[in-house]
């Protein structure tokens, strides 16, 4: 279990993250919603080690993860999938999934055939640059590359932002598929309420960097809960 525990979070003299605490259960899906702005890709990148927390304690199956650097983190089962997805746009799609590789052991290194029966057309494009991909296509890699580390928690910042309703459903039962068949964590941030909807068991919303809402997702439509989400 990822368990975030009255974490601060400071860029300069602005307070980005408030005594936020959540926790992302195994098997689970975890949906943090929120505007623009609120604090969500600021959640995920104390989670991730991209931004050191102020004060607060975040934790994974028991280790403390206060000080450990990024590459520690996706060593100890933390795979994250960017927002705007920073595949390598010169790199082929078969090198970008290899920089998967990085965290593993020497004898781990290959690509799980999961992420060729999830997203299939990174198989026929092997030899293609990231950068010919389209949007959606760059997506998938980039949760395909997540999944070559053989992470215990995936965390996904907004992977339906800016793409097609088709990717958008084949994302959507690559993260079910993953919860149902492994047993991850998952842990997504998203602004599109349908999705989550559909796919979370628990939910947090996020406002002014604060989580001021959490509970199943039947509970995303009390008037409380949209209060936070209308813009």
């Amino acid at each position: 279990m990822l368990s975030v525990e009255n974490v601060n979070l400071h860029y300069g003299a602005a307070q980005a993250l408030r005594n936020v605490s959540i926790t992302a259960e195994m098997g689970r899906i975890t949906c943090v919603l929120g505007r623009n702005g609120v604090g969500k890709s600021s959640l995920l990148r104390a989670v991730t080690g991209q931004h050191p927390v102020s004060a607060g304690a975040i934790g994974f199956n028991g280790v403390a993860l206060a000080g450990m650097a990024p590459y520690r983190r996706a060593k100890e089962g933390i795979g994250y999938v960017p927002q705007g997805r920073e595949i390598f746009p010169l790199l082929t799609v078969k090198e970008n999934l290899e920089t998967g590789y990085a965290p593993l052991k020497r004898g781990d290194r290959s690509i799980p055939e999961d992420v060729f029966n999830l997203f299939p057309v990174l198989r026929s494009m092997l030899g293609r640059r990231g950068g010919d991909l389209s949007g959606g296509q760059q997506q998938q890699l980039a949760i395909g590359r997540a999944l070559v580390t053989r992470p215990k928690i995936l965390v996904l910042d907004e992977p339906t932002e800016g793409i097609q309703p088709s990717i958008i459903k084949d994302i959507g039962r690559a993260i079910r598929y993953l919860r149902d068949s492994t047993g991850m964590a998952i842990l997504l941030v998203e602004q599109y309420l349908d999705f989550c909807r559909e796919l979370a068991d628990h939910v947090y919303i996020m406002d002014r960097g604060a989580v001021v809402h959490e509970g199943p997702p039947e509970t995303l439509d009390t008037a409380e809960a949209r209060r936070h989400l209308t813009v």
